[in-house]
């Protein structure tokens, strides 16, 4: 059987904004300008920043990360929460109810967010062909062994499957850190448990 290599990419910190917030940070009738594609297409790193406030610090020139979304969402690791003295809990992406906000500062105005910042849980994104090849469901757990010398096995990997999805293991920088890889390096998935989430 041919192993199940993906790439990984490690996610540094950054925040998807709402329409209605873009406009607020950088002026009204402003878009977010592309300033690189990221390897999922539907996604890109804009040229727009922000800065991030907790209770304890904050975070400068954090990268706003396009298209806009229905609702404003910062993601950060768990040594970001610490500097800025926010309690992020892990979640998936999108599910923000019961979560921490924080203040959004940017060259036209700040936003202050009742709720939206969470640590991103781990998850691999898969073609639709991928997964059919590898037998892997929509939402279903797995696990994704990294080499080298201080490789580690992921579990709770949570798969996102979709025709619009390019195969990429999403990490963030603690996780990247701990197990030595980089966004560019490879992993194995080495188990496709049953359990869904």
């Amino acid at each position: 059987m041919q192993p199940k290599i993906v790439p990984i990419g490690v996610s540094a910190r950054h925040v998807h904004l709402s329409e209605e917030h873009v406009e607020i940070l950088f002026g009204p009738g402003a878009a977010l300008t592309r300033l690189r594609s990221l390897t999922q297409p539907h996604l890109f790193a804009a040229r727009e920043t922000v800065t991030v406030y907790g209770p304890k610090g904050f975070l400068a020139g954090v990268r706003v990360v396009g298209p806009p979304r229905a609702e404003t969402q910062v993601e950060i690791s768990r040594s970001d929460g610490f500097l800025l003295g926010i309690d992020a809990p892990l979640r998936h992406s999108g599910d923000l109810e019961h979560t921490p906000g924080a203040r959004l500062v940017g060259p036209a105005g700040e936003v202050i967010l009742r709720k939206g910042v969470i640590v991103a849980a781990r998850h691999l994104h898969l073609s639709t062909a991928a997964a059919e090849r590898w037998g892997i469901r929509h939402m279903q757990t797995v696990s994704v062994r990294v080499g080298g010398e201080r490789g580690l096995t992921f579990s709770r990997v949570l798969a996102r499957v979709s025709d619009e999805y390019v195969p990429e293991l999403h990490i963030d920088t603690d996780e990247g850190n701990a197990a030595g890889v980089k966004t560019g390096d490879f992993g194995e998935i080495v188990d496709a448990s049953a359990a869904f989430l």
